[in-house]
């Protein structure tokens, strides 16, 4: 048998696979013992039964294999609430939280308001989620291609009102002219063998990374297609890679929106793109 502080000690395994050995064996240990990591911290001498040693000993060798924590927790934390996840959908990162404070900045003056909301792509909700939490006038909608994404998306939704939900398509399919004031996405904007990718990432659904040859296939249908979708005037969010705002500028202008503006992330990289949709153009076009 072993303790929690010799369960603590074999967070040294991890350092070869993980930036962040001794928080990944926290809540490794912690979830198994169905306990919170000040409690884990509290009680150093107790003692594992045979079978918690053995699941914790199990998680430690998937995580060794750079299986990413969340899946092997089974859930994420974003915004203020946590999500469902698996090999089905991508973890949320930081940076779609910043997406999500971009919309409701942009929304910030129809609060209350009955608008109509897309969130293309959807992947285990958290988009879709925090906006519909946010205001329950809004209706939200979450579209994904990947059924087993929208699974997730869809068992996740019980964090939300009844003004959210979700459907199969791909991007804009099906989406009728000038229904939406608001269009968000965080698509797939990774080029295949961009050595910036993480190594975690292997285990995440390409679907969910990778967009073509140079990673901006997915923002290109988006450009083109969501503005037939949205009101005049109304606004596109985009999450993009830390290099592409150049890219994503261009093919926005070419795609006929207007008040293209960049915005940073925490560490001061352009991640995320707002665009308008001319109020002259018609819905159809």
């Amino acid at each position: 048998m072993i303790t929690c502080a010799d369960a603590m000690e074999l967070s040294r395994e991890l350092r070869e696979v993980s930036d962040s050995p001794r928080l990944d064996t926290e809540l490794l240990l912690g979830h198994v013992l169905q306990i919170d990591r000040g409690a884990l911290r509290a009680r150093p001498e107790r003692v594992l039964g045979a079978q918690e040693q053995g699941e914790f000993h199990r998680l430690l060798e998937r995580r060794k294999r750079r299986e990413p924590v969340a899946y092997l927790l089974g859930s994420a934390g974003f915004m203020d609430f946590d999500l469902e996840v698996n090999p089905a959908v991508l973890i949320p990162r930081p940076e779609t939280e910043l997406l999500v404070e971009l919309a409701l900045a942009t929304l910030a003056a129809h609060q209350g308001k009955p608008l109509r909301i897309a969130d293309l792509g959807t992947g285990s909700g958290a988009i879709a989620i925090a906006l519909a939490r946010h205001d329950p006038a809004w209706s939200v909608l979450g579209i994904d291609i990947s059924e087993d994404a929208l699974a997730v998306a869809r068992r996740n939704a019980v964090l939300a009102g009844g003004n959210l939900r979700f459907r199969s398509g791909s991007w804009c399919e099906g989406l009728a002219p000038g229904s939406f004031d608001l269009i968000v996405a965080n698509p797939p904007y990774v080029a295949p063998g961009d050595p910036a990718l993480h190594p975690d990432c292997a285990w995440e659904p390409p679907i969910a990374l990778f967009a073509g040859d140079d990673g901006l296939e997915a923002i290109r249908q988006i450009a083109t297609h969501a503005r037939r979708c949205l009101k005049p005037g109304g606004p596109l969010l985009l999450e993009h890679g830390f290099d592409q705002r150049g890219q994503v500028a261009e093919s926005l202008t070419a795609a006929g929106y207007r008040d293209i503006e960049g915005c940073k992330d925490h560490a001061g990289h352009d991640r995320l793109v707002r665009a308008r949709r001319s109020p002259a153009s018609r819905a159809g076009t």
